[in-house]
């Protein structure tokens, strides 16, 4: 893990603030990176991805995530103006407050659901893409993280739709949550929070060396990661279904790499499998005994130094 070499906030137009940090060679290869959540943050062991000799690795916090304000776990935070059109314009307004022309993006989970909505919205501004635990954010995708896999985990999957409330739709367990975690009683929105992380984490658990990680962190964290994911999925991460798929011929052309594990229950291969049948210049690396993010490392490394020569 690297140490950032300059780091900062950047406020937006609408009264966000948002914390970007900077690693490795000021003069290389620009690098972004896109963190999962929607919720978690830019932990600098993302920066381990790259080389520091090579690559200028930028990482920051997404809206209302991390060390960007307002937080998002708090009740009081108006989420209306953080949406994937926000969090795009957000990718820009770093990159030239940054200086920086174009850069290779890697995104991870959701960031790679950000980082496929951004390139197709500024191809231009996308030197090559490396997206790891693959998602789109479909309604079907979020249907089944918080619906169908209740065949795979049917205990666990009962106690996550208990905690949504006697009258919450289990087709639409996002929406309760997002209202539960918006509660005016601190206890209804903790509660909320603890539940939602379990459930994450039983269905990220698909290796034998898995270990819960959503439901060990503090309070605070739980807060801001559960309202945020609620958030963008009971919006299907405002895009309208199939866009991604549809705008795929935007970034045909752009060199990339698919990193998918075969045990990601979470996010099943199948989506990074037929982006790949729409993206001509990129490689699928399906790994074997993979899980979601967990042993997908060496290869999402090994595709951006081949990326970046």
């Amino acid at each position: 893990m690297t140490t950032p070499r300059t780091r900062g906030h950047l406020p937006t137009t609408d009264g966000n603030t948002l914390y970007w940090e900077e690693h490795g060679n000021p003069h290389g290869h620009p690098c972004l990176v896109l963190h999962g959540g929607p919720g978690s943050s830019a932990h600098p062991g993302y920066a381990d991805f790259f080389d520091p000799a090579r690559h200028r690795i930028v990482l920051f916090d997404q809206r209302g995530a991390g060390r960007s304000t307002p937080d998002a776990g708090l009740a009081s935070t108006d989420l209306s103006t953080n949406t994937t059109a926000h969090l795009i314009d957000d990718i820009e307004a770093l990159r030239t407050a940054r200086g920086i022309d174009s850069w290779l993006v890697l995104g991870t989970s959701w960031g790679s659901t950000l980082g496929l909505a951004y390139a197709q919205t500024h191809p231009t501004r996308v030197r090559a893409l490396v997206l790891a635990a693959v998602t789109t954010t479909s309604p079907a995708e979020v249907h089944w993280l918080t619906h169908s896999m209740g065949r795979v985990f049917p205990e666990q999957w009962q106690a996550f739709r208990d905690a949504a409330g006697p009258g919450a739709d289990p087709h639409r367990l996002p929406a309760a949550y997002a209202r539960l975690l918006a509660d005016p009683d601190p206890a209804v929105r903790e509660a909320a929070a603890r539940a939602w992380c379990r459930w994450e984490d039983t269905h990220m658990a698909t290796t034998p060396d898995a270990t819960p990680f959503l439901s060990t962190r503090p309070l605070d964290f739980q807060l801001r990661f559960a309202r945020l994911v609620t958030h963008y999925w009971s919006h299907h991460a405002f895009l309208p279904e199939h866009h991604l798929r549809r705008n795929m011929d935007r970034i045909a052309h752009l060199p990339g790499a698919l990193v998918h594990g075969r045990l990601d229950i979470s996010g099943p291969a199948d989506t990074a499998w037929h982006l790949a049948q729409q993206w001509p210049a990129a490689t699928l690396h399906i790994i074997e005994g993979a899980g979601h993010t967990k042993g997908l490392h060496t290869t999402a490394t090994a595709a951006i130094d081949r990326l970046t020569r």
